[in-house]
């Protein structure tokens, strides 16, 4: 098969993917029916008919999932949630929470305690929020911290961690989609060029931090964790019964910090052996990893630590090697919809790039409309925070997007790619992170035991304020053709100060409000 020019039909499939995805709140199918109308225009433009569109389709899907840098992603998912299955069974989370009771002394430190302990736990979003909220809710209520405020720093830790760590799934996921569209060398190459401009995730966990240390709370947030200090209501639900996380007598902190390192130590000794840092060629810490199959290295990492963890589990009797075996087995049970997702992703990119020719057309479509391209980051930034709070994934989301956002980069603005796709990833967590049928939000109001909804509404002004400041970032980033200590260091003075006038005001609200009650008593 060949690429063809369909012309204006070329952006039939990621449109009717994004519109059915707004429309039903459900990705996989809307991704699917996006691959299928694809390949019914390619098979009516080449002569073909029903059956050619249906042996189109799932030829580009298996050559795309089949390919050896795709097939190793998915195996490197499967090992990732094995290992997150078993020491959440083991119980080396809960001992890190068992610990922290023992060593905080005061609610600052539990909250910030909470935060360590969701950016240790950065390899996947779902084992962060769940383990987090597990672990911790003993010590933060024992600090009377309420469970909308500890679901707040769970959920934001979660995803804009994981968006920013070069070993997660997140990372495997974003490095294969962004290595796809033919840009970039390789997947960790890929995914580390996002990171310094990936602004929301940045200044999400910044603002975590600042609320944590200084009290800066303000809005329903402030009153839920007034009301907490004041009347020990946190707010509990406990709908995450203790029981789904085993702990025996002999697990320690250890047994969740040595599987995790494991896994960031061999996966980097991986890239640096398949990256020719030992082969006798002289080159570099640095451009061995540039020159490093990434998704090979992944997949070495995580079997090691694996290993390792079998090693550590099995002769203590944390767990047997039954219930080792079949650990593995629900662990990757838990990366099924990761692996769907996935694999339709990469089908439609392919179709789309490879194909149907959409990238001129788009490219050229932008060219004619003489957009600034200065503006490019900050409104596809906007786009995708909207399709993310709809669908309420960030990983389909980005699946969709970044194909297109690299069609229109390549056309219009190839000095600000990285900077436009770093938006791409910004505005899907950051609709991800307000949607209230997002997985991880609702993960993160289960694991801390919170009513969804409240979660939602007092996360959501936080979320929006930091997505305002990324906002503007991304437009000084644009116009000043990605300067990044420019757009970072703007987008972190502008949160320091937004949030430090937003906090006054609450302040003087609470102050009046005291004045008019005192008044009403005389």
């Amino acid at each position: 098969m060949e690429t063809i020019d369909v012309g204006l039909l070329s952006i039939v499939p990621p449109l009717v993917a994004i519109i059915l995805a707004l429309l039903s709140k459900e990705v996989i199918s809307s991704l699917l029916i996006g691959i299928l109308s694809g390949s019914l225009i390619y098979a009516i433009a080449t002569d073909g008919g029903i059956i050619k569109m249906s042996t189109t389709a799932f030829t580009i899907m298996a050559e795309t999932v089949g390919a050896p840098g795709k097939f190793n992603i998915l195996l490197f998912l499967a090992l990732l949630g094995s290992l997150v299955y078993l020491v959440t069974l083991a119980g080396g989370s809960r001992a890190y929470g068992n610990w922290a009771c023992t060593k905080l002394k005061s609610k600052r430190s539990a909250l910030l305690a909470t935060s360590l302990l969701g950016a240790i736990i950065f390899v996947d979003d779902y084992f962060n929020c769940l383990t987090v909220g597990t672990v911790m809710k003993p010590v933060t209520d024992k600090y009377r911290v309420s469970r909308a405020k500890l679901a707040y720093i769970i959920d934001s830790t979660a995803a804009p961690i994981c968006i920013i760590a070069p070993i997660s799934s997140w990372a495997a996921a974003v490095g294969a989609t962004l290595y796809e569209t033919g840009s970039f060398t390789n997947e960790f190459s890929a995914f580390i060029a996002t990171i310094p401009y990936n602004l929301y995730a940045i200044l999400c966990i910044l603002l975590v931090i600042l609320l944590s240390v200084f009290n800066l709370d303000f809005g329903l947030m402030a009153k839920l964790e007034a009301k907490a200090g004041l009347t020990g209501e946190l707010g509990s639900l406990d709908a995450l019964s203790d029981d789904m996380v085993k702990m025996q007598d002999n697990a320690t902190i250890w047994d969740l910090i040595i599987p995790i390192g494991s896994l960031i130590l061999f996966s980097i000794l991986a890239m640096l052996y398949n990256g020719g840092y030992w082969a006798g060629q002289g080159l570099s810490f640095s451009q061995a990893f540039g020159n490093c199959d990434a998704s090979a290295a992944l997949v070495l990492g995580s079997f090691w630590a694996l290993i390792v963890t079998f090693l550590l589990f099995v002769p203590r009797k944390l767990i047997n090697f039954k219930e080792f075996m079949g650990g593995i087995g629900e662990g990757v049970k838990t990366m099924v919809p990761a692996y769907i997702i996935l694999t339709l992703a990469w089908t439609i990119g392919s179709l789309c790039q490879n194909y149907l020719g959409t990238g001129l057309f788009i490219g050229e479509l932008v060219k004619a409309s003489h957009i600034p391209v200065g503006l490019i980051p900050a409104i596809i930034f906007l786009v995708s925070a909207l399709l993310s709070f709809s669908i309420g994934t960030a990983w389909g989301t980005f699946g969709i997007f970044i194909p297109i956002v690299v069609f229109i980069s390549q056309y219009s603005a190839p000095e600000l790619m990285v900077v436009t796709l770093s938006a791409t990833l910004a505005g899907s967590v950051f609709g991800d992170h307000c949607s209230p049928i997002s997985d991880t939000t609702i993960l993160s109001s289960t694991g801390a035991g919170c009513d969804h909804l409240e979660h939602v509404s007092t996360q959501m002004v936080y979320a929006i304020i930091v997505a305002a400041c990324s906002f503007v970032g991304y437009l000084i980033a644009g116009f000043s053709y990605g300067n990044l200590p420019l757009t970072l260091g703007s987008s972190v003075v502008l949160l320091i100060i937004t949030l430090l006038i937003i906090h006054q005001i609450h302040l003087k609200k609470i102050k009046t409000e005291n004045i008019e009650n005192s008044s009403e008593l005389f």
